[in-house]
């Protein structure tokens, strides 16, 4: 059986996608203050209110370095900043599990491990290839 197949007939997600909703709980314990301050990766909140996504929405940085775009704390601000706030709203990280895989529930990333998950990313770039046309 291929790869895909045998996740499927195993209930079994890919480590793509194990990977991204590690990464979600992660951000969910640093802006619930589960962590130590001391310790925990620094987020900055983005202070523009934008009815898209939710309310505890990132800023997107820019880097000069090719390197620092791979850190988590910049990795993680599209995923996160796609997330409605009915998902991100939370005050138990279970509940939080639920949620997010109740709303990634049709991804394709789940099974294939070559998908991207889908709503994420930077919206410029379709902007500027509707302005194109």
């Amino acid at each position: 059986m291929p790869y895909k197949d045998r996740l499927i007939s195993l209930k079994l997600h890919t480590l793509k996608y194990r990977r991204l909703r590690g990464d979600m709980i992660e951000v969910v314990k640093i802006v619930n203050g589960i962590y130590d301050e001391k310790v925990a990766p620094t987020l900055h909140f983005s202070k523009t209110s934008v009815t898209r996504g939710n309310k505890f929405k990132l800023h997107n940085q820019t880097f000069t370095h090719n390197f620092k775009k791979h850190f988590f704390s910049a990795r993680i601000v599209n995923i996160w900043n796609s997330l409605p706030n009915w998902v991100v709203d939370v005050q138990f990280i279970d509940l939080f599990k639920v949620r997010l895989d109740r709303f990634w529930a049709q991804q394709k990333v789940m099974y294939d491990w070559t998908a991207e998950l889908a709503g994420t990313g930077d919206r410029s770039e379709y902007v500027k290839k509707w302005l194109d046309y």
